[in-house]
Formats: C-alpha cells, sequence, structure tokens
C-alpha cells in the first residue's frame, strides 16, 4: 500500500474537487463544467493571440531596428567616405574636432535623424561613447550595468535588455568599417499594445464566459426538464400510502424515448411503475381474499363453537354421577371453546375494520368508561396498583362506545399480562388542542426495542421478561390500532425498562 507521501501532490486536490462536485446537482456540475471548458479554451485562445501577438510585433520591431541600424551607419559613413573607424583619425579614439569621426558626420546630428526615443552608441574598443538619445539634445547616460550589457551583446542579433531609467530596449549591435554601432528602439509601445490587447482579451472573454453561463444554465436547464419530471413523479410516488395496496399510481412520464439517455431513464421509471402498480394489485386482490376468508371463516366457525359449548354445559347439567376424568375434560371444553369464541370474534371485528365497515358515532363519555375499565381491571387482577388520572371535567368523544371501552380493555388487559405482580398501571385522560389523549403507563419491565415497532401487529406476543403469565393471542393492541384509525386516531407506544407509555389520540367530538 503506497503512503500518504506517494500518492503524489495533487490527489488530495482531485479528491477534494471530487467530494465538491458529489455533492452538487447534476445542472450545477455540467454548468460548472461547461464553464471550466469554455475557461481554458478561452485561455488557451487568449495565451496564443497574445504570444503570436507579440511576436509579430517583435519581429516588426526588429525589422525598424535593423533599418535603425543601417541608416545610423550609413549616416557616420556615407558610401565613398575612406573612414575606417568611427573614434577619429587614429584608430580605437576620438577625433580632434570633438567626437566627429574623421571624413564623417557628427554623431549627435546622425542620431537625432532616427525615430523619437532610439537610442544610438558607438563602442571603441571596449568603451561605449556618442551614446545619444533621438530627440533629445543631451548624452543618454546610462548606469554601469546597462554600458556591460550593451557591450555584452552579439553582433547582429536583436536582443531585449533594460536600460535603467529608460525602460525595456530592443537593440542591435552592428560591425562596419572596423567599429561597432548600437541602435535600441523602446519596448513601451509594443507593451501598451499587448496590453491593450490582454485587457480586450479580458474583457471579451469574460463577457462570453457570463454570456455562455447564463445562455447555458438555461438550456440545461430545457435539456433536464425530462429528468426533473422524473423526479417529480417520483416523489409523487414516496407520498403514497403503498403498504395500504389501494392507491392509484401517477400517469406515466411522456419523456420516455429510448433513442435519448433521459428517454431510457423514463421508459425504465414507466417499467418500474408499472410493476409496482400491478403488485399493488395483487398485493390488494390477496389481501381483500384474506379478508374474505377471516370474515366467512370467523362466521362459519361461531355456529360449530356455540354448538360444541351447547353440548359441553348440557352434559355438564347431567343429574347422574360423572367421573372427576370426564367433568375435567367437559370443563376444559368449555373454557377452550369460549376462549376460541373470543378470538373468532376479534378476528371478524379485524376483517370487517379492514373492509372498511363503519363504526357508529355519538357521544361517548370516556371518563366513564375509564372509571369502568379500571375497575374490573382491578377486580381481574388484583395483585396489580390501578391508578386513575382524570380531568374534573367530562372528557367527550364522538364514536362507539362498545369498541372504545374494548380498546381501554384491551390496553389494561394487555398491561395486567404483561407485567409482574405489584406493578403500577395509571390510565390518564388528558385534553390536547386537537382532541383527547388517553394514556396507559406501567413501571414493568418495558417492550424490548426490536419489538416496538411491530407491538401494534397482528398475532405479535411480548417478550418472556414482560409476559411472565400465559401469552395472549396477539390480537388485543391490533385491534386496539385497528379500531383507534378508525375513530381517525392514532395509537402509539414508548417503552424502556420501568417506564412503558401506550397512547391513543383521538379528535374532538363533533
Amino acid at each position: 500500500m503506497r503512503s500518504a507521501r506517494q500518492r503524489g501532490p495533487y490527489q488530495g486536490t482531485t479528491r477534494g474537487l471530487g467530494r465538491w462536485l458529489g455533492t452538487r446537482t447534476l445542472r450545477g456540475r455540467l454548468i460548472a463544467g461547461l464553464l471550466a471548458l469554455l475557461f481554458l479554451a478561452c485561455a488557451a485562445v487568449g495565451a496564443v493571440t497574445y504570444a503570436h501577438l507579440r511576436g509579430v510585433l517583435i519581429t516588426q520591431l526588429d525589422a525598424e531596428l535593423s533599418t535603425a541600424g543601417q541608416r545610423y551607419a550609413d549616416c557616420l559613413h556615407p558610401a565613398g567616405n575612406p573612414a575606417s573607424s568611427p573614434g577619429g583619425g587614429s584608430p580605437g579614439g576620438p577625433s580632434a574636432s570633438g567626437g566627429q569621426p574623421s571624413g564623417g558626420a557628427d554623431p549627435q546630428n546622425c542620431a537625432q535623424r532616427q525615430a523619437p526615443d532610439t537610442i544610438s552608441a558607438m563602442i571603441a574598443g571596449h568603451t561605449i561613447t556618442d551614446t545619444y538619445l533621438a530627440a533629445s539634445d543631451d548624452l543618454c547616460h546610462l548606469t554601469g550595468a546597462a554600458r556591460a550589457r550593451l557591450l555584452g551583446l552579439r553582433d547582429n542579433t536583436p536582443t531585449t535588455v533594460t536600460l535603467g531609467s529608460y525602460g525595456e530596449y530592443r537593440v542591435l549591435a552592428t560591425a562596419a568599417d572596423g567599429g561597432r554601432y548600437i541602435s535600441g528602439l523602446p519596448l513601451a509601445p509594443v507593451n501598451s499594445t499587448l496590453r491593450q490587447v490582454a485587457v480586450a482579451e479580458i474583457a471579451v472573454f469574460s463577457s462570453a464566459l457570463l454570456l455562455a453561463g447564463v445562455l447555458g444554465a438555461l438550456w440545461i436547464r430545457l435539456s433536464l426538464r425530462p429528468l426533473r419530471r422524473v423526479a417529480a413523479t417520483a416523489t409523487t410516488v414516496t407520498r403514497l400510502p403503498l403498504a395500504s395496496g389501494e392507491v392509484t399510481m401517477p400517469a406515466p412520464v411522456p419523456d420516455a424515448d429510448p433513442r435519448t439517455e433521459v428517454g431510457q431513464v423514463g421508459s425504465a421509471f414507466n417499467r418500474m411503475l408499472g410493476h409496482v402498480e400491478s403488485a399493488l394489485a395483487r398485493r390488494a386482490a390477496s389481501e381483500a381474499r384474506l379478508r374474505r376468508f377471516a370474515a366467512d371463516a370467523s362466521h362459519e366457525l361461531r355456529t360449530p363453537l356455540a354448538a360444541i359449548r351447547g353440548y359441553a354445559e348440557l352434559a355438564r347439567r347431567y343429574d347422574g354421577e360423572v367421573p372427576a376424568e370426564i367433568a375435567h375434560a367437559l370443563s376444559r371444553v368449555e373454557a377452550e371453546s369460549a376462549r376460541m369464541s373470543v378470538l373468532v370474534d376479534e378476528l371478524l371485528l379485524l376483517a370487517q375494520l379492514d373492509a372498511g365497515r363503519p363504526l357508529a358515532a355519538e357521544p361517548v363519555d370516556l371518563t366513564r368508561l375509564a372509571i369502568d375499565v379500571a375497575s374490573d381491571a382491578r377486580a381481574a387482577s388484583p395483585d396489580h396498583h390501578w391508578l386513575l388520572d382524570l380531568p374534573e371535567q367530562p372528557v367527550i368523544v364522538s364514536g362507539d362506545e362498545h369498541r372504545l371501552h374494548q380498546v381501554l380493555a384491551n390496553l389494561l388487559s394487555n398491561a395486567a399480562r404483561h407485567t409482574p405482580p405489584a406493578t403500577s398501571v395509571t390510565l390518564a385522560l388528558t385534553d390536547i388542542s386537537d382532541g383527547v389523549r388517553v394514556t396507559v403507563t406501567d413501571d414493568g419491565p418495558g417492550i424490548p426495542a426490536e419489538l416496538q415497532s411491530e407491538v401494534f401487529e397482528r398475532f405479535v406476543r411480548g417478550s418472556s421478561p414482560r409476559s411472565p403469565a400465559a401469552g395472549s393471542s396477539g390480537l388485543g393492541l391490533a385491534i386496539v390500532r385497528a379500531v383507534t384509525s378508525a375513530h381517525g386516531g392514532r395509537a402509539e407506544v414508548s417503552s424502556r425498562p420501568g417506564r412503558t407509555v401506550f397512547t391513543i389520540t383521538l379528535p374532538c367530538a363533533v
């Protein structure tokens, strides 16, 4: 495995850029990529244009420089002049006439004939003499470093040098008649032109980037409209109660052209919607058949169960002597038939509620129901501590009194069955802004966390620490939730060791 030092200096930057792009939308990434590519293209075009223009301008300046050098040399030594050196009558030194070469023109006059700001100079031996700046009557005062640069010039090779306060110059050394002449043209006009071109390029390319960003954003937004429609349809599907199985799926997205990438996504999404819709239809049909079976089976079982209980009771009324084993068997038959009758009634109730059977809607005094249910629970389980927490005024809701009584009774019987003796169970009623809250709280061992999410499902029984007694059918809390939902309310549970709270919320009475 490579160490962090062996990964290279750009890997961290690339990874950071990848994370940044991963948090952006597709539209944002496309616009960022478009602008980045356009920026690189503009930078490349600008750099190439700048470099080419600079080369052209320098070439033109070098041509002018060559002409200026030749003009300066021709001025000093016209054609047919027998002078042999730029220093006067004796080689290597100035003439007695004050610097004018023997038989030639005055160097200052020749320098003044050049273009403005042109530097002209002569090299005698290893010394620069007669340095003049065109359009100026004074000598050109150069620093020692500048003179050293000029002395080191190669003949006939244009070179860019910095001449102190005079700035950058393009200079050319020319050898003629045994001497060397230097001509220099300022680079300021070239640099000024390049600066103007650079400013113009920056302005044009910035405007192009801005315009491309705006138009690109509009174009990308228009191009991604089909994906937004797919996302909107998917969002609509996520908001549907798919768990109920009885939902109407949204219309398929119209963008399903397989010739385009977006169309392929839309086509796949439409096929998925079709599969989901068919699966929900099959599930709904299966649940409907199951509900009908449960209802029909419950109806059919009630009659034979009633007959079994009747014959068991009739046998127990026999006047003659019945063996103890037979009497015990008859009592067990009677008890189990009664228990099975309750189970059948509960299954029938759940089937009716699943089918949407309406419940009665009349004023119900929950305070009185709570007192009655608590009294029944105290009589059935005297080893528990039963407490009531009721408001001073009666709590009235609209609903089915018998079914609401069943809800409270199931909650208390659930607390009694699944908690050990001496457990305190509190039934409380509270008026809230949008209805009535009913809570049943116990200080028992609690419900395991993995069971709390499915405690209201059918045939779910509590774990052994909470249910030391015999288990129930597992339909009590399912009936609680079904009846509460049929009344427009909701059932919830929260539990931890030492505190379990079942909460029923019912709407206010109309």
